[in-house]
Parts: C-alpha cells; sequence; structure tokens
C-alpha cells in the first residue's frame, strides 16, 4: 500500500497491517514461533531449522526486525536474534483489541 493511501487510515490501523504483513509468511511465522521457545537465538540456528537458504532468513529476520517484533544483537561475526517483549506485547494487545471488537450472536449473513 503506497504512503499516501496508508496515512488515510488509523495509526492502529496501520499498526495491525503492518504486523500482519510481518506474521502473513509461514517462514516469518516459524521464525518467531522458534525464537518464542527460546530466550536468544544465533542466525545460523534458525537456518538449520528452516528448509531455506541463509540469505532466505536473513531476508525474512530483517522483515520481523522491521515490523519491531524482534530484534538482534551483533556477536562478534553472528547475530544473535530474539523476541522484542515490549513489541510483542503491543502487538498482542492490538491484535486482541482488533478481534475482541467482534460482537458474537450478530445477524449477519
Amino acid at each position: 500500500m503506497g504512503a499516501t493511501k496508508s496515512d488515510e487510515f488509523s495509526v492502529k490501523e496501520n499498526k495491525v497491517a503492518n504486523i500482519a504483513k510481518a506474521l502473513g509468511h509461514p517462514a516469518r511465522v516459524a521464525i518467531l514461533t522458534l525464537l518464542a521457545k527460546r530466550s536468544a537465538c544465533v542466525c545460523g540456528d534458525i537456518v538449520e531449522e528452516l528448509p531455506l537458504s541463509q540469505s532466505t532468513v536473513s531476508q525474512h529476520l530483517k522483515e520481523l526486525k522491521e515490523a519491531g517484533l524482534i530484534q538482534g544483537e551483533i556477536d562478534g561475526a553472528k547475530v544473535c536474534y530474539c523476541i522484542d517483549p515490549k513489541a510483542w506485547q503491543a502487538a498482542q494487545a492490538v491484535i486482541n483489541e482488533m478481534f475482541d471488537s467482534y460482537k458474537a450472536g450478530s445477524n449477519c449473513c
């Protein structure tokens, strides 16, 4: 979505869309699941867990980092990645708020 169009939506709607985009690929979901199970993870370990090349995993890690869901620290020649706890909770809150807004039992098609 172009910048001019996303400006027409609320900050909250854009946050949910950015999170949904980050979650929109099974590799990124797998990476987040892996990181959620560990307190930290070296990129090489992630590559060993997924059926993807190093460069593809790096691209997915970049997307997740840009979405703010993970953080990374340089440790010598390696980069260690982990869940960003504050961003994780904020993402959970905005998504839960969207799902909680549904009123069950409404007359719909």
